[in-house]
């Protein structure tokens, strides 16, 4: 009897059942990013706005127990690791002193601003004034992504932001630390004596002690990446715990633990890719949706005064973050787009923010409506953040780029990869790869088949290998050269990325479906996925002739599109195309693309060339303007990319209606 009722007293609202919790916490993983990138919000927002809608302020479907806090505590320490795992100390190291200096101004001016706005506008008293201060001081890298895609990441702008995240997250973290003990009446001489002594043996052990033991660790489990990936975990909340001994904040552990272990995991290695998934699909989602279970709505709402505090607060944080930028500029001459550039990336709030916020709550310095309104404070800066750091960075690489791209190297060697599933079509993939080389090169073509790893995966690796004869047959017919690969993998975007990089790939030649499975629509189709874990030039290609049959080659380019870094080498693909089909090449695009194709061109000119101006509507009239003969490609770009619009996004349903029954390509640039 005993046991129904726990068992009952589990599955009454709140449920308490750790299973039902786990469940609906990997369904929200799932779901919710997917949704929100629909209506163009960070997937992130989604995990807040679930865990506000289940937890006890929304409609009280879970408890937030334990269980929920120890997963939310894991999730904001990995955060804090991950922040210091991902900041570049050689370019820390080479403009320290400029680090340095807009660190301090980036810390002290919010500190200053803030705290007295924080007491004289909102009424709050001197600690939770100060703590409220120290939450604008910091900042997260959240759109360092973009500068990264767009290769400004040695723009000395972009240098000093990174390197003074790590002076004012620093500073802010401990002075969290100092305003929490005071508030909790630990505020004395031993408290100094301990926090001195304590931060001075904890800055001995992690940067003394743990690289040496991470240096032996990582030399002697070179090949376990299991090994490898728990003793980071390991590391990192051994240095919270060594943090809290040391009367210092766990979070602070956290960070400096990162920064320890930063020059032993490269960015690019298995490890970090290993760190980055578990975070992301894991201690992130669990951290973000504790915070939406704390968070009440109805008070945000129902409350002029959340609502105040939230705009003073957002306001503040902007304004700050932006004078610290515009004081950088003004003192080490930079230009407006590099000061742009600087307060995109320092103005968005996120995970020391929460980490400071979320402790001030639970010692009662903050009450319900200051953690509301920084949700909405977090919400509105990240957003800010990202479109100016792309607005300014774009600007940017338009700017940079004054000569038009250098002609194409003739020594390099290129790699073309074709993805198949259909065996049907994968013969006209193979031969339009063809075209896309010059008869002088002899490296071969890859076709690529992949089986999913499932139980019945060596009967698939026979069938595979039976579907390839008649490719194999039709290349000894053609005097092909083709390279095989044969990949188990557990999706097709991972089969296809990891193959791409094992060959060194430099195209990719995949076909396109006009049919989306419901999946397909709700998660993205595998172009959007493979466009995401590629940089190499990608080839959607369908044809409803011979590839060899074109009479004419029509290409369509937006504004821009000689800006991307794969530009010289979509040139190249072009010209051997209009060569090999002895066919003329019509350029629809704009002037400035005109200019850049010539200069590329010109010594290895194509069969014949034409140009005609892009236009408004060029894109919905394409079908009007092309004839059955024409090879129609269409230069599209990856999100986030240079020549990336909006627009862009309309052309795979603008396809789907009017060239279903006709040809053409599409092609992403490579980035």
């Amino acid at each position: 009897m005993s046991q129904l009722y726990l068992a009952l007293h589990d599955w009454s609202l709140p449920v308490r059942s750790p299973v039902f919790l786990f469940s609906m916490l990997m369904l929200t993983i799932l779901v919710a990013p997917a949704l929100l990138q629909r209506f163009k919000l960070p997937g992130l927002v989604g995990f807040i706005l679930a865990g506000a809608l289940l937890g006890p302020h929304g409609i009280n479907l879970l408890e937030k127990g334990e269980g929920m806090r120890l997963m939310a505590t894991g999730g904001l320490l990995y955060i804090m690791s991950w922040a210091g795992l991902e900041i570049n100390l050689a370019s820390f190291y080479r403009t320290r002193h400029r680090s340095v200096s807009f660190g301090m101004l980036t810390f002290l001016l919010p500190l200053v601003i803030g705290g007295l706005s924080s007491w004289w506008l909102l009424g709050l008293d001197p600690a939770a004034a100060l703590l409220l201060a120290g939450m604008f001081s910091t900042h997260t890298l959240l759109s360092y992504p973009i500068v990264n895609r767009l290769r400004l990441v040695n723009n000395e702008a972009v240098t000093i932001a990174v390197g003074g995240t790590i002076i004012t997250d620093t500073l802010a973290l401990l002075l969290l630390t100092i305003v929490a003990a005071a508030e909790q009446g630990a505020m004395s001489f031993w408290f100094w004596l301990k926090l001195l002594i304590g931060l001075s043996l904890f800055t001995a052990f992690a940067f003394y002690i743990l690289p040496k033991i991470s240096r032996w660790f990582f030399q002697r489990v070179e090949s376990d990446l299991t090994y490898q990936f728990v003793f980071v975990l390991a590391v990192v909340f051994s240095c919270g715990v060594i943090a809290e001994l040391a009367g210092l904040e766990a979070i602070i552990g956290a960070f400096v633990a990162g920064l320890v272990l930063n020059r032993l995991i490269p960015q690019s290695s298995p490890l970090m890719e290993r760190i980055e998934f578990v975070g992301n699909a894991i201690f992130i989602p669990a951290f973000l949706f504790y915070v939406g279970m704390i968070i009440n709505l109805n008070v945000f709402f129902k409350s002029e005064k959340t609502i105040l505090i939230a705009l003073v607060l957002t306001t503040i944080a902007l304004l700050t973050k932006w004078l610290a930028a515009l004081a950088t500029q003004r003192l080490f001459g930079y230009t407006t787009r590099q000061r742009n550039l600087i307060f995109g990336l320092s103005s968005s709030h996120a995970a020391a923010t929460i980490a400071i916020i979320l402790i001030g709550f639970e010692i009662k310095l903050f009450d319900e409506e200051i953690l509301n309104a920084t949700i909405f404070l977090i919400l509105v800066t990240c957003l800010v953040s990202t479109y100016v750091t792309d607005r300014t960075a774009r600007k940017m690489v338009t700017e940079k780029a004054v000569h038009p791209p250098a002609a194409p190297e003739n020594g390099k060697v290129n790699k073309i990869l074709v993805p198949f599933s259909n065996p049907e079509t994968v013969t006209r993939l193979v031969d339009f790869s063809i075209l896309l080389k010059s008869p002088e090169e002899k490296e071969p073509v890859f076709p690529l088949s992949i089986i999913l790893d499932e139980k019945n995966a060596r009967q698939k690796i026979q069938e595979s290998r039976q579907l390839m004869e008649p490719l194999l047959k039709h290349a000894q017919e053609q005097h092909l050269t083709l390279s095989p690969i044969q990949r188990v993998d557990v999706s097709a975007v991972s089969g296809i990325s990891r193959a791409a990089k094992e060959i060194l790939a430099t195209d990719i030649v995949i076909g396109w479906s006009p049919r989306l499975s419901a999946t397909e629509k709700f998660f993205g189709t595998t172009y959007d996925n493979l466009l995401e874990e590629t940089t190499e030039m990608v080839f959607v290609v369908h044809f409803t002739r011979l590839p060899s049959s074109f009479k004419r080659i029509v290409v369509y380019t937006g504004p821009e599109a000689d800006r991307e870094p794969g530009f010289k080498d979509l040139t190249v693909r072009l010209v051997n195309l209009s060569r090999q089909l002895k066919a003329p090449l019509q350029l629809v695009s704009t002037p400035e693309v005109f200019g850049a194709f010539g200069q590329c061109v010109k010594e290895r000119p194509p069969e014949e060339l034409s140009l005609t101006e892009f236009t408004a509507d060029s894109w919905e009239r394409i079908h009007e303007r092309v004839n059955e003969g024409d090879m129609v490609v269409i230069v599209s770009a990856r999100i986030g990319s240079v020549s990336y619009r909006e627009e862009l996004e309309q052309l795979p349903a603008y396809l789907a209606d009017h060239f279903a029954e006709r040809s053409f390509v599409m092609v992403f640039p490579a980035i």
